[in-house]
């Protein structure tokens, strides 16, 4: 499969300044936890950065993209074209927005992370139950880093009993638990730092947006 067929098919990548590598954004609006958190004032979905800034500025084109990129999580070529689309790329994000939205989308997200060993993917969800559900049937792969995420800012994130899974913890007004996030002190970019996609590093902490 060409390359261009490839990134056609899967929706289209995004590709953010702040990080190293491309990534792939669903519409929020189809976020399953994330919907009915939203709702519920003080959680990190209420403020969710993926319903401000550009991406409401940009709205028009940025969601039929984002719904594209999850209608095409049916398509039977869809793990081919995710790796063909992945060839040049050595560090991935699985959704700067949005969701997973089964625990079959994470066991087709795990092929393409094995088909693709030169390149590190990071997804961050508030899934747990997909998670549990796909580690039943798939250890999560050497080359990608899982990390569940926290509900409110400053509440550590609680352990998910799934082995090698990861953590992402929100501060505010407390200290961080975790690796602070360096992205607010350099420009909003990653820099050289690769926390994210690091099994080792077991929480990350991320400023409040």
């Amino acid at each position: 499969m060409r390359k261009t067929i490839a990134i056609k098919l899967v929706g289209g990548l995004s590709n953010t300044s702040k990080m190293p590598g491309s990534s792939m954004g669903l519409p929020t609006a189809h976020c399953k936890t994330g919907s009915r958190l939203a709702k519920i004032a003080g959680t990190v979905c209420s403020m969710c950065y993926a319903q401000k800034g550009h991406y409401r500025m940009y709205a028009h084109s940025v969601v039929p993209a984002q719904q594209r990129r999850l209608d095409a999580f049916e398509d039977p070529q869809w793990v081919e074209a995710m790796t063909t689309a992945l060839d040049n790329d050595r560090w991935f994000r699985w959704f700067d927005s949005g969701d997973l939205q089964s625990a079959d989308m994470l066991l087709k997200i795990f092929e393409v992370a094995r088909a693709t060993p030169w390149c590190n993917h990071w997804l961050a969800t508030r899934e747990r139950g997909f998670v549990r559900q796909a580690a039943v049937k798939s250890a999560v792969p050497d080359n990608m880093v899982i990390r569940v995420s926290a509900t409110f800012p400053d509440v550590p994130v609680k352990p998910i009993k799934v082995e090698n899974i990861n953590y992402a913890n929100v501060h505010k007004a407390k200290a961080p638990v975790g690796h602070a996030c360096p992205a607010p002190q350099q420009g909003g970019e990653c820099g050289p730092c690769r926390a994210c996609w690091s099994r080792d590093v077991l929480a990350v902490s991320y400023h409040q947006h």
